[in-house]
C-alpha cells in the first residue's frame, strides 16, 4: 500500500472522457492543466491542505492526445508545495510539448531558477485562496518577482472575487506580465455586467499587462452540466473585450471539486460557447498561449 492515501471525499477524475464535437483548431494549447505525483514517486507536501488522487503525466499526456490539444501549461500543484519534481518530470517527458509555471520560495538560487528555465518554466503562481493556501505577506511575493525578472517570467495569481479590492494596489505595482485564474472566480449568481464583475473588467482595463483564463466552469457555475449556462456570459465578454490577453485549460485533473466531476469532452466543447468565431478561437487556444509560452506569434 502506498504512503499517500487520497481525501476521503475527494472526486477523481473521468476516466473515459467522451470526444467533443468541436475539433480544435491546429496547435491547440491546454494553458491551465496539472499533475499530481504519483505519491510515491513525488511525495506530497507535509503542508498540503488535501491529499488528492495520483494523476500523473502519462494520463495527462493521452488526455491531451484524447481530446485534440497539441501542447500543456502545467501548472504546479499546491499539494506538492514548492517541490517541483512531478511537474518538471511532465516537461522533460513532453519534449518540448509542454511548458510549467513553479512554486518557488523567495531564497531560491539563481542556479536553481536557471536549471527551471531550461527544463520549459517560464513562471511562478502566487496562490491567495486560503482554504488551500498560508498567503505570504506582499514583500515575500516581490522579492521572487525580482527574482524572476531577468528571466522573463510571468506570474500567475489565483484569489477569489472578493479579495480583488484588497489586492489590486500590490497586484499594480508588480511590473510584469499578470495572468488571473479563472476569472478569479466571480459570483455566477449575479449579472455578468453588474457592478461586482465589473470591477474585475475594470482592472484588466486599467491595467494591459493583465491576462486571464476563461476557465474552469465546472468550479464557478451553479446551475451545473451538462452546459454550465451561467458561466457563459462571464466568459464571452472577456474573450470579446480582451481577445489577446486570454487562456483557455482544462484545469485536469480538477482538484478539490466538489458535487461531481466534469466530462473533459464536454468542457472543450464549451469553448465555441465563449470564443465565438474562428478568430477569437485561434487566439484563445493557438497565438495567446504560444506567444506567452513558446515565444512564437
Amino acid at each position: 500500500m502506498g504512503r499517500f492515501t487520497m481525501d476521503a471525499d475527494w472526486l477523481v477524475f473521468d476516466p473515459t472522457p467522451s470526444k467533443p464535437a468541436y475539433v480544435l483548431p491546429a496547435g491547440a494549447v491546454d494553458a491551465h492543466c496539472h499533475v499530481f505525483g504519483p505519491g510515491d514517486e513525488f511525495p506530497y507536501a507535509p503542508e498540503r491542505k488535501y491529499t488528492p488522487c495520483d494523476a500523473g503525466k502519462d494520463a495527462l499526456f493521452a488526455l491531451r492526445d484524447h481530446l485534440g490539444f497539441s501542447r500543456n501549461v502545467i501548472v504546479q500543484a499546491t499539494c506538492h508545495g514548492a517541490d517541483n519534481s512531478a511537474m518538471l518530470d511532465a516537461l522533460h517527458a513532453s519534449h518540448g510539448a509542454a511548458r510549467g509555471v513553479a512554486t518557488v520560495r523567495d531564497d531560491i538560487t539563481d542556479d536553481e531558477l536557471g536549471d527551471l528555465h531550461r527544463a520549459g518554466v517560464r513562471g511562478v503562481r502566487f496562490n491567495y485562496v486560503r482554504r488551500l493556501v498560508d498567503p505570504r505577506p506582499d514583500e515575500y511575493y516581490r522579492r521572487i518577482v525580482e527574482r524572476i525578472g531577468p528571466l522573463g517570467w510571468h506570474v500567475v495569481i489565483y484569489f477569489e472575487a472578493a479579495d480583488l479590492a484588497e489586492r489590486a494596489d500590490f497586484f499594480r505595482s508588480l511590473d510584469t506580465t499578470l495572468i488571473v485564474d479563472h476569472m478569479a472566480r466571480p459570483d455566477v449568481t449575479k449579472s455578468a455586467t453588474g457592478p461586482d464583475f465589473d470591477a474585475f473588467v475594470r482592472f484588466m482595463e486599467e491595467n494591459e499587462n493583465v491576462w486571464t483564463k476563461v476557465t474552469c466552469p465546472e468550479r464557478l457555475s451553479v446551475s451545473g452540466p451538462p452546459g454550465y449556462d451561467d458561466v457563459v456570459p462571464f466568459a464571452r465578454r472577456i474573450v470579446d473585450e480582451f481577445e489577446d490577453r486570454v487562456l483557455w485549460g482544462t484545469d485536469w485533473p480538477h482538484p478539490n471539486l466538489k458535487g461531481h466531476m466534469p466530462d473533459d469532452g464536454a468542457l472543450v466543447d464549451f469553448i465555441p460557447r465563449i470564443a465565438t468565431s474562428s478568430a477569437k478561437r485561434a487566439k484563445l487556444l493557438v497565438d495567446n498561449p504560444h506567444q506567452l509560452y513558446w515565444g512564437e506569434g
